[in-house]
């Protein structure tokens, strides 16, 4: 693996939807780095990416209320543990649980494995709100896949905050998840 500045030069092969997420970019004039891998989709798989690129390493999770009225893409580091009942309280959502695969591909237009905040350049309905936990926020770089699991990125955080997310019509909801799970 190789970090690379800026897009593919040969894009032959390569996924509409990853090309879209290059071309938003761009057109953003956000400058992102790239590193090309396997298939990517399981936290020990971005461990060796994640040094790569020298960025916290995220976990992005798909989450949806009990009756599948509201959906969530929470962004958190890696190593943090998760629980239900540390989000819902903060978005004032009860019951939260993983939103399913078909939800994933119908709003974000990404797979399982590939969840990414850029995907929500895909949700123009505005059907899932972004939340990220305190420390991916203060962090100066942000890795992610494009829409697929098989290139990641290295972007500002400042620049997803401040260019990305307004161009997409999406705004984050920091919330600050506890350290270590309480019993």
């Amino acid at each position: 693996m190789e970090l690379m500045k800026g897009r593919p030069e040969d894009i032959a092969g390569r996924l509409d939807k990853e090309i879209r997420v290059y071309d938003l970019l761009d057109s953003l004039d956000i400058k992102y780095e790239r590193t090309d891998h396997e298939e990517a989709n399981t936290m020990e798989a971005c461990n060796e990416i994640d040094r790569i690129l020298d960025v916290i390493i995220c976990k992005n999770l798909f989450l949806c209320n009990r009756q599948e009225t509201q959906f969530y893409l929470l962004m958190m580091p890696g190593d943090k543990p998760f629980k239900t009942k540390d989000i819902s309280q903060q978005i004032n959502s009860a019951r939260l649980s993983f939103g399913k695969p078909e939800y994933m591909e119908e709003f974000l237009d990404i797979k399982p494995g590939a969840v990414s905040i850029m995907g929500l350049m895909n949700d123009k309905e505005n059907k899932v709100q972004l939340l990220i936990d305190k420390p991916v926020i203060e962090s100066e770089f942000i890795g992610c896949h494009p829409c697929v699991s098989t290139s990641s990125l290295k972007i500002k955080t400042s620049d997803v905050l401040k260019k990305y997310l307004p161009a997409i019509g999406h705004e984050a909801i920091v919330v600050d998840l506890p350290e270590v799970i309480e019993e």
